[in-house]
């Protein structure tokens, strides 16, 4: 048995020494692929042996250096406050708590400092955070903060007295700027034929042109393929077009439409300027870090800095901000906090804001630095309208109203009256009963007249320049559009109703008197024209599947139009006189947009406007006289068209004439010398003949029949 296992054990040796042999064979002799198995060596990717690497760190990963630690020598993150109370010791502990409570909203304070001499504080104190952007948030948010008449905050970081300290004496003469000249920004205002602009964007987008209005027929000024990636917008005062892109916004100007400023934004939405236009502020959703807010920009329209930036979770209810009409202030709502901003510091205005439970909605007058809120009720407190003032924010007015659902602000345009649109519910009576609470701003203690309205509202506007306003009221299809008039003598009148109206909208002519009540979208553009001078209804009109109402700056003209953005069919704009008359239908393929540019305000004084209605009729023999011209003629252009096709015609008709008279010779010679130029020519060698036609004549006697 042993000598089996063995000569088992050695037959397991020889096997695995020819398996060994044959791996060893396997490896020492390599394998040849076939030809068509052959591949080509890889490319290599090293650099060259002289090659320079000009590319930074910052430029590769600059968002993960952003994050790297960086070397600190302790005191970055140490504040100096000066212009503190000089205090003895019985109120330095109260001092203590008043800095804890002002400064610790920054962060946590590791370590303060109060230096004393003569057993009093000296006046400035050292907070020491616990990171240095602590330190920086604090110095940011309250410097110049107001402890009381007497004491402003002054606050810098301690490392920035060593940058300030090492400030050069000798002044360095800055590098002159190139001046850009880009052209009369307002020069569409000095046209002779006082036309006005307007903007279109058709081909879904893709085309916008720029256009004269022009009564035959739009004269288009600039136009661009790809102009703009979504839509336009004009500033306030039509200075500007701005175009939307993904990387920011341009604005262009002058008569050529040359790019002024560029804004990087990237992802751009929303934008809104102010009154004055210059700023603008610009929301994109894309950009928006904890450490550096980036969601809404506040932007120099001048030099293309930015001036601020903000966070924002929603824009939802854009604008976000709401400006002042001189744009010296803008206003922000968050919960229970009403926040007003200065320009051009962009800070908070005395360094805090509005402290308002429950506040709902705010709006700034359109003529003064004044703002409206409402407050709901809350248990046994009403609900209340107050207007403040800034930026005193003394209250010129508080109203308090009950069992209130919603309220609505709406401003007349120079900022004379407030109207409060109040929803309430009333016992007894089902759903809801809506008042008018009409302020009016101009007189002492800002009376309040109301007026009550028994069917539910539709849609309320002002008249622009006037007393008047407008409401839509009722239900389809029993709705009606009433006139009211708020007079000096405290009374509000109702001056005429018009019942089974047909619409959803109003739209006020800029210079007012006249406005047109539209049936937008659902109501397949229903248009009726009022004059409210005498209340009359002048035309009637439709506009199928109307989506946008556009009146021009002047009020002479309103333009109805069918959107590609909300109706893929029938896209075009229609013109019409103020009166209702149809002048133009305009079909662009698939039009999408028309923004009538603004024009801003007059220079004219009201005793000049008044003086100029008063000669109306020596102005208007003018203007008639034009308007007949135009009439009556067709435009520069055609005309000269036709006049260079009549002087053609002329040229060839004479050249013409000249052939016929050199080949005379050759006629007669043809014609055995009959001359057949002339109708009365051969006269003697006419033959006359005479044809008789019969006619067949029947009398058929009429008489009386019994």
């Amino acid at each position: 048995e042993e000598e089996e296992e063995e000569e088992e054990e050695e037959e397991v040796e020889a096997e695995a020494e020819e398996v060994a042999a044959e791996t060893v064979i396997e490896e020492a002799v390599p394998v040849v692929p076939a030809e068509d198995e052959l591949e080509e060596p890889e490319e290599s990717f090293s650099d060259p042996e002289d090659f320079v690497d000009d590319i930074s760190d910052e430029e590769l990963v600059g968002d993960i250096l952003k994050d790297q630690p960086e070397e600190a020598d302790g005191i970055d993150s140490v504040i100096v406050v000066d212009n503190v109370p000089q205090v003895g010791p019985d109120r330095l502990e109260k001092l203590r708590n008043v800095i804890q409570k002002i400064f610790s909203k920054f962060g946590k304070i590791a370590n303060e400092f109060y230096p004393e001499a003569d057993g009093k504080t000296k006046g400035y104190i050292f907070l020491e955070y616990s990171s240095p952007t602590c330190a920086v948030d604090a110095v940011k948010n309250a410097d110049g903060y107001k402890l009381d008449k007497q004491h402003t905050f002054r606050v810098n970081l301690f490392t920035d007295f060593d940058k300030y300290m090492n400030i050069s004496d000798d002044w360095e003469i800055p590098e002159k700027q190139p001046f850009k000249d880009f052209g009369n920004l307002r020069h569409w205002i000095e046209d002779p034929d006082c036309r006005d602009q307007c903007s279109i964007i058709y081909e879904s987008g893709d085309r916008t042109a720029i256009m004269w209005n022009d009564i035959k027929e739009p004269v288009v000024i600039e136009e661009r393929a790809r102009w703009t990636e979504t839509y336009v917008r004009w500033s306030p005062k039509g200075t500007y077009l701005t175009t939307f892109h993904q990387r920011g916004i341009a604005l262009w100007g002058g008569e050529k439409f040359k790019q002024i400023q560029r804004f990087s934004h990237q992802g751009v939405q929303l934008i809104d300027f102010s009154p004055c236009e210059r700023y603008m502020v610009s929301f994109s959703p894309l950009m928006d870090t904890k450490d550096d807010p980036q969601a809404i920009i506040v932007w120099d329209v001048l030099t293309g800095q930015k001036k601020r930036g903000f966070h924002c979770e929603s824009s939802a209810h854009w604008p976000i901000f709401k400006w002042s009409h001189d744009g010296k202030f803008f206003a922000r709502m968050t919960q229970d906090t009403l926040s007003i901003y200065e320009t051009p510091s962009m800070g908070l205005l005395d360094k805090k804001s509005l402290k308002i439970c429950g506040i709902k909605d705010f709006s700034w007058s359109p003529g003064d630095n004044v703002i409206s809120f409402w407050v709901p009720e809350d248990k046994d407190i009403p609900a209340r309208v107050t207007l403040m003032q800034f930026p005193t924010r003394q209250e010129m007015r508080v109203r308090n109203l009950f069992n209130v659902v919603d309220c609505k602000l709406h401003w007349q345009k120079n900022g004379d009256y407030l109207c409060v649109k109040v929803d309430r519910t009333l016992k007894g009576i089902q759903g809801l009963v809506t008042n008018f609470e009409i302020f009016r701003m101009r007189e002492k203690q800002v009376p309040v007249d109301v007026v009550e309205m028994k069917e539910g509202i539709i849609a309320f506007a002002w008249e622009p320049n006037g007393s008047k306003f407008a409401v839509l009221h009722g239900e389809v299809p029993r709705i009606s559009v009433s006139f009211y008039h708020v007079k000096n003598n405290g009374k509000i009148d109702l001056i005429k109703l018009f019942d089974k109206q047909q619409g959803n909208s109003i739209f006020w002519s800029p210079q007012g008197q006249f406005l047109v009540v539209a049936g937008l979208r659902s109501m397949n553009g229903a248009l009726a024209f009022y004059d409210t001078s005498d209340c009359t209804l002048m035309n009637v009109a439709e506009h199928y599947m109307a989506s946008d109402i556009e009146w021009d700056p002047t009020g002479r003209y309103v333009v109805t139009s069918v959107s590609w953005w909300s109706h893929k069919v029938d896209n075009a704009y229609w013109m019409w006189t103020f009166q209702g008359r149809l002048l133009q239908k305009n079909t662009k393929d698939r039009f999408c947009q028309l923004l009538w540019r603004p024009r801003p305000a007059t220079l004219l004084t009201q005793d000049q406007l008044k003086q100029i209605k008063k000669d109306y009729k020596k102005y208007s023999k003018i203007f008639e006289q034009k308007d007949r011209l135009s009439q009556s003629k067709a435009s520069k252009e055609l005309v000269d068209k036709r006049r260079k096709m009549m002087e053609e015609f002329h040229k060839y008709r004479e050249m013409t004439i000249q052939i016929y008279a050199e080949q005379k010779p050759q006629r007669l010679e043809l014609r055995g010398g009959v001359d057949t130029d002339e109708l009365d020519s051969n006269v003697d060698d006419w033959e006359e003949e005479t044809f008789e036609f019969f006619v067949t004549e029947e009398i058929i006697p009429i008489g009386d029949q019994e």
